[in-house]
C-alpha cells in the first residue's frame, strides 16, 4: 500500500533511517524492555523522549543512569490531553510503543486495565502520531497473539491470530489498530512480535525473577502444572538491538517475528536457575528441592515458537545471546541487585497468594 503523501516524503523505506538525526519517543520507557531500549538509545547518541505512567511495574531506577540525557514525561498513554501536549511540544519522528499491561496472570484477575492501557492507549498514540505526522510508529506486540502450538511447528507472520488470554486479546487488538492506521490513513506502522524476554531489571512477577527470588529466600518455587509448557527465550538486550535493526531496515506495513530459536520447557528453565544457584551458594544446595508444582493457570498456552526467518533475511537480525549465557548473566545480576529484587517482591505476597494455588 502506498503511504499517505504527508508521510511518503519523509519515510525512507528500505534505505533506512539515520537514527542519530531522529527524535524518538519511547512509551513504557521505565519498564523492563522499554528501559533497555532507552539505555541503548542514549548509548547510541539518539535524541530520546520517554513516556511512562509509572505503574507498579515501572521504575525510574531502571533509567537513572541516563536521566540527564533523556526527556521524561510521567503520563498515561490513554490520556488524550497529556499525550497531545507531548506530541505538540516534541514532534517525534519515531514512536516506539512498549507501554502495556503485560502479565497474563494479572489479566485474568483484572482484564479491564488491559483494555484501558493496551487498546485505548495504543489508539490514542496512533491518532496522535497521525495528527502530528510521525514518520514511523513501531508497535511492540507479542508472540502470544498467535495462541498456542503443539509439539511441532512455528508461527510465521502469516499465522492467524488466536489469542487465549485477556492479555493476548488486548495485544491482538493493539496489532489490528496499527494495521488499520497503516491501511486506512497511510501511517507508517511496523509491528514487532517478540518472544519471551528475560534479563536484568525484570519485575518479579514473571517466571525467571520469581524463581530466583524464591530460591534465594528458601521459599517454595511455584511451577504451573508439571512445568511442561514451552517458551522461546530472548535476552532483553538482543530484543532491543533487534528493534533498532527493524527501525533502520524494516518496511512500513510489515510484521516481524523477533525470536531467538532457544526453546525451553518451564521446568528446564527452573532447574537451570537452581543449578546456577547451587554453584553460587553450595551451602544451600540443592535448590531444586524447593520446586513446588501448583494448580495450572486457566487457559495456559502449551507452547510458543517463532519462525524468525523474515527478520533474519530482510533486516539481518540474529540473536547473539544463547540461553545458557543469558540465564547466567540474569541470575548474577539479581544476586548483585538483591536489594532491588527484595524491595519489589515485598509487594507481591497477595498477588502470589491469588495466583499460585495448590
Amino acid at each position: 500500500m502506498p503511504l499517505s503523501p504527508k508521510y511518503a516524503a519523509n519515510y525512507p523505506g528500505e534505505s533506512g533511517y539515520n537514527l542519530k538525526m531522529e527524535k524518538i519517543l519511547v512509551t513504557g520507557g521505565a519498564g523492563f524492555i522499554g528501559s533497555e531500549f532507552v539505555r541503548k538509545c542514549v548509548e547510541k547518541g539518539f535524541s530520546t523522549i520517554v513516556v511512562d505512567k509509572l505503574t507498579y511495574a515501572g521504575d525510574l531506577k531502571r533509567i537513572e543512569c541516563v536521566k540527564d540525557f533523556i526527556t521524561f514525561y510521567p503520563a498515561d498513554t490513554a490520556d488524550q490531553v497529556k499525550i497531545e501536549d507531548i506530541f505538540k511540544k516534541e514532534k517525534p519522528q519515531i514512536v516506539v510503543h512498549f507501554a502495556a499491561e503485560s502479565h497474563v496472570d494479572r489479566s485474568i484477575l483484572d482484564p479491564f486495565s488491559f483494555i484501558e492501557s493496551n487498546v485505548k492507549g495504543t489508539l490514542n498514540l496512533l491518532n496522535m502520531a497521525r495528527n502530528y505526522h510521525t514518520d514511523l510508529f513501531i508497535n511492540i506486540s507479542t508472540d502470544e497473539v498467535y495462541g498456542e502450538l503443539g509439539n511441532e511447528g512455528y508461527f510465521t507472520e502469516e499465522s492467524p491470530l488466536n489469542p487465549n488470554s485477556p492479555y493476548s486479546v488486548s495485544k491482538a487488538a493493539q496489532d489490528m489498530l496499527g494495521r488499520a492506521y497503516y491501511r486506512t490513513f497511510g501511517l507508517p506502522v511496523i509491528t514487532i512480535r517478540p518472544s519471551n524476554n528475560y534479563g536484568p531489571w525484570q519485575y518479579p512477577e514473571k517466571l525467571i525473577p520469581v524463581v530466583i527470588y524464591k530460591a534465594l529466600n528458601g521459599e517454595p518455587i511455584p511451577v504451573y502444572g508439571k512445568g511442561e509448557n514451552v517458551r522461546e527465550w530472548l535476552y532483553v538486550s538482543d530484543c532491543a538491538e533487534g528493534i533498532f535493526s527493524i527501525i533502520e531496515k524494516g518496511k512500513a506495513g510489515e510484521i516481524y517475528n523477533l525470536g531467538s530459536g532457544f526453546e525451553k520447557r518451564n521446568i528446564e528453565v527452573v532447574r537451570e536457575i537452581c543449578k546456577i544457584l547451587d554453584e553460587e551458594f553450595p551451602e544451600n544446595r540443592p535448590h531444586e528441592n524447593l520446586i513446588t508444582f501448583v494448580k495450572d493457570r486457566p487457559g495456559h498456552d502449551f507452547r510458543y515458537g517463532l519462525d524468525s526467518h523474515k527478520v533474519m533475511k530482510e533486516v539481518g537480525f540474529v540473536a547473539k545471546t544463547t540461553f545458557e549465557e543469558g540465564i547466567r548473566k540474569t541470575v548474577k545480576w539479581y544476586i548483585e541487585n538483591i536489594s532491588w529484587l527484595n524491595e519489589k517482591a515485598q509487594y507481591l505476597r497477595e498477588f502470589w497468594a491469588k495466583t499460585y494455588k495448590h
